[in-house]
């Protein structure tokens, strides 16, 4: 039993030696909604945290949330935001986070006049046929609809330069710009062909223009369930990135998204090259601790850490507004990663050992198995009734013993056939019948 002995070493043993050495886990907190409207601007600000009060179970943190969004929303002009977030709050916060018909009356009738006078200036520039005019026309008629929230007239004003860009960099701002709304109205079909638009030019996307790229182009791919795609598109992102970004994308989001997808997807051997070892994501990671230590647990083998950073962190990752919808199928994939990887150097394991490891009960932890052993990810057999997973590649080993037995015993034969044929050539005995019949 020297197999299974040497998987406590994987288990719970190890695992529970390591504790006193890890600091708190801080993610498994209630999330402090102001640090987290911190890290971003613009709409997507807005949207996260009127998200968090649409999605969120504590009833202070949903309207705090409300609370910011809604004075977000008064520093803008987006009147249709104000009227739902007031529906939302519905009377909770007192007078002052009511409905202002003051400021929405105010804020139209602005509106009204800057939109009278953009289209002026563009059929001005319409008629002098000046391209640069008539692209910064269209630009600031996409800017104008950006910020009353009337994406798709934003998305088709923005489109519209493109027949008046006279250098690669206008193609490219153009393309950030349609990648930014797209992102906004959930279009990852049109992040994806924006983002290939503006790779075409390398000469002008310098490396901050660049992150941004990989970075839309991994939501999009995460929005498509293309794990493994997404992950590789966060793990290039630049840390050039920085804050530059923050009316998307936050640098923490880089690290949380692309970690969880390269769990999920990624082999050991990448896990190692691709993540631990990659010096730029490093910096990413060093941002969102928790991130960074579960990655190296999951290397290490120390599943139950692992495993306890999962479950505290993922709370707070079902109110990301990105990652909200994979969150259990990355986890599944994880655990089931990490099932595998915790069976594959063993003949046997004790499951007693192995369901404290992973902190289920040995019933659940069967039934894991048996999915796995179905789907053909296990290769093995369950011994239910002494509680023993036995590994396939021990009767792979008993095979190889009988080929190699049985290979000998052919040799044996063989040389004694040669043997007994030298002998009758060295007595002529063939010779002396040939003769006789003669």
């Amino acid at each position: 039993m020297e197999d299974e002995a040497e998987i406590y070493a994987n288990g719970s043993a190890s695992a529970a030696a390591e504790t006193p050495r890890r600091r708190p886990i801080i993610s498994g907190e209630q999330l402090d909604i102001e640090a987290y409207a911190a890290l971003y601007s613009g709409r997507t600000k807005i949207m996260r945290l009127l998200f968090i009060g649409e999605r969120c179970d504590n009833v202070s943190m949903q309207m705090e949330a409300l609370r910011m969004a809604y004075d977000e929303i008064k520093k803008g002009e987006n009147t249709h935001l104000l009227r739902e977030v007031v529906q939302k709050i519905d009377g909770r916060l007192g007078p002052n986070y009511g409905p202002d018909s003051c400021w929405a009356d105010a804020v139209d009738r602005r509106a009204d006049q800057r939109k009278e006078k953009l289209e002026n200036e563009l059929n001005a520039y319409r008629t002098n046929l000046i391209k640069e005019s008539i692209r910064m026309g269209y630009n600031d008629f996409g800017d104008f609809y950006y910020a009353h929230g009337a994406l798709a007239e934003a998305f088709k004003n923005y489109v519209r330069t493109r027949d008046y860009c006279t250098t690669p960099k206008h193609i490219v701002h153009m393309c950030l710009n349609a990648i930014l709304v797209s992102i906004e109205m959930g279009q990852f079909t049109h992040v994806t062909s924006y983002v290939s638009k503006a790779e075409q030019s390398p000469d002008v996307v310098d490396t901050v223009t660049s992150a941004k790229l990989r970075c839309a182009a991994g939501l999009a791919h995460l929005e498509g369930k293309k794990y493994k795609l997404a992950a590789r598109k966060f793990l290039e992102t630049a840390p050039e990135l920085g804050n530059n970004y923050t009316e998307v994308i936050a640098p923490q989001d880089v690290a949380t998204y692309g970690g969880l997808c390269a769990l999920a997807s990624f082999d050991r051997t990448e896990l190692k090259s691709k993540v631990i070892d990659n010096i730029n994501f490093r910096n990413f990671l060093e941002l969102v601790p928790e991130i960074r230590e579960l990655i190296q647990d999951f290397y290490t083998s120390h599943y139950a850490s692992c495993l306890e950073y999962l479950g505290n962190l993922k709370a707070n990752l079902l109110l990301d507004i990105h990652l909200h919808d994979h969150v259990e199928t990355l986890y599944d994939q994880i655990r089931n990663k990490a099932l595998i990887q915790y069976t594959h150097p063993f003949v046997s394991v004790d499951l007693r050992m192995m369901a404290n490891a992973f902190k289920t009960s040995i019933a659940g932890l069967e039934k894991e198995l048996e999915a796995l052993i179905t789907e053909n990810q296990i290769q093995a057999r369950i011994d239910s009734h002494n509680k023993v997973l036995y590994a396939r590649h021990a009767d792979q080993r008993n095979a190889t013993f009988q080929r190699v037995l049985q290979t000998g015993g052919e040799f044996d034969r063989d040389a004694r056939a040669m043997l007994l044929r030298a002998c009758l050539l060295k007595h002529e005995y063939n010779l002396k019948a040939s003769r006789k019949q003669h």
